[in-house]
């Protein structure tokens, strides 16, 4: 199962707003999601954005893919950065393991 964290459109005709959520990549774009991350309002001037970091650091880790516009807000809040971090820490640390064995 191929697992995405994307954007699911809620809100009025003419006046979207978002929920990023975790979602399988065969639901449909507003279909069954399995956990709500945060939410997006492109409308209100500066786009207003909140995300769970820690919800988000831990489906990154587990290989979820963010989309394209999602990836675009993780970077925006500084999730991103974090992730490649913790990414690289990892990374660092097993070959230093490798190295002693």
């Amino acid at each position: 199962m191929s697992v995405k964290i994307r954007l699911k459109r809620v809100g009025k005709k003419k006046a979207p707003s978002y929920r990023v959520v975790v979602a399988d990549s065969r639901s449909p774009r507003d279909g069954r999601i399995i956990e709500s991350l945060g939410w997006y309002n492109p409308l209100v001037e500066p786009s207003a954005i909140h995300i769970d970091e820690e919800k988000a650091l831990k489906w990154l880790n587990v290989g979820a893919q963010p989309t394209e516009s999602v990836a675009s807000l993780l970077k925006r809040t500084g999730v991103m950065e974090r992730f490649e971090q913790t990414k690289s820490t990892a990374t660092a640390t097993a070959a230093a393991t490798q190295v002693e064995l």
